[in-house]
């Protein structure tokens, strides 16, 4: 069984198993691995484990990051905002219906890679020319959805915060408007919509997809409710959407409650009650007995 760890190439993105070939790491350290996109750096996010049937080419951790590493890591940076924006020149002169969203630069420079999002398929191969003739390298085009051009991007959401997909979402869960509808949340698309473009991946933290509803139930609504040895049917008094509690009465309890907030107040001690006042009803039978009163006296 090898000994792998769980190591994130960038801020909250996905974990992938690296070998560490027998060196001394911990959860926390800057490490050099040999990437699907060449040398890069990685934090170690999950503390060594062992495995028992490991991912087939599983790639395998060189050592660990220096001063020098890091250094060079920063003149990558610059180098790839000087890329990104000869890239924004060539997409511009050959008028191509694409957006760039980000570079990326290997460690070792032995590659670049561009993100772009487009609605159709972009013949991009004159671009790549012009790119590998000015930086003398590898040149790499992928194109990726608006969801994961907000990833890379950032920025921050209808509430304030910065977008969930850049702190702490590690990948898309599919959102429906089913989620918001049972949230009884408006259905205009322009106020669910995130910056993306796209239905908020917020609209699925208060969604329990097991139930089919937004885990929370209407008070007064009728549920049935399951224990060990017998089935009953309930009625809903409250329910907490964050704690996900709900507190159920019997029915037989529900309508003795009802009946109690229905009964007049009971009249006070030495006091007479008061008469009801005339009705629609009452007042019609007064007035067909003074007509038949009256009818008797003609006779």
């Amino acid at each position: 069984m090898p000994n792998v760890v769980g190591i994130r190439l960038e801020g909250c993105g996905k974990i992938y198993d690296f070998e560490i070939n027998g060196l001394e790491v911990r959860k926390g350290d800057r490490v050099i691995i040999d990437s699907e996109f060449g040398l890069s750096i990685g934090n170690i996010a999950v503390d060594s484990h062992f495995v028992e049937k490991p991912a087939k080419g599983l790639k395998k951790v060189l050592r660990l990051a220096d001063k020098e590493d890091l250094k060079r890591k920063q003149e990558n940076e610059k180098f790839g905002k000087e890329a990104k924006g000869f890239c924004y020149e060539r997409i511009a002169a050959r008028k191509l219906p694409m957006k760039l969203a980000c570079s990326n630069v290997t460690l070792d420079r032995k590659r670049i890679v561009f993100y772009f999002t487009a609605d159709n398929r972009i013949d991009f191969r004159e671009l790549v020319k012009d790119l590998a003739a000015r930086f003398k390298t590898r040149i790499e085009m992928r194109q990726i959805g608006v969801r994961d051009k907000a990833k890379l991007v950032g920025g921050l959401g209808v509430c304030g915060k910065e977008l969930c997909c850049r702190l702490f979402l590690t990948s898309f869960e599919p959102i429906s408007i089913k989620m918001a509808k049972q949230q009884d949340l408006s259905l205009n698309t322009s106020k669910l919509s995130g910056v993306c473009g796209r239905l908020m991946c917020c609209l699925s933290y208060e969604y329990n997809e097991r139930e089919g509803t937004a885990g929370r139930k209407k008070t007064g609504e009728t549920v049935i409710e399951t224990a060990i040895s017998e089935i009953t049917e309930v009625v809903v008094k409250s329910s907490d959407i964050i704690s996900q509690e709900i507190v159920c009465c019997p029915l037989d309890q529900q309508a003795a409650d009802q009946q109690a907030e229905n009964l007049p107040a009971a009249p006070a001690k030495n006091v007479e009650p008061q008469k009801p006042e005339d009705t629609v009803t009452h007042k019609r039978r007064r007035r067909r007995r003074h007509r038949r009163r009256a009818a008797k006296k003609d006779e």
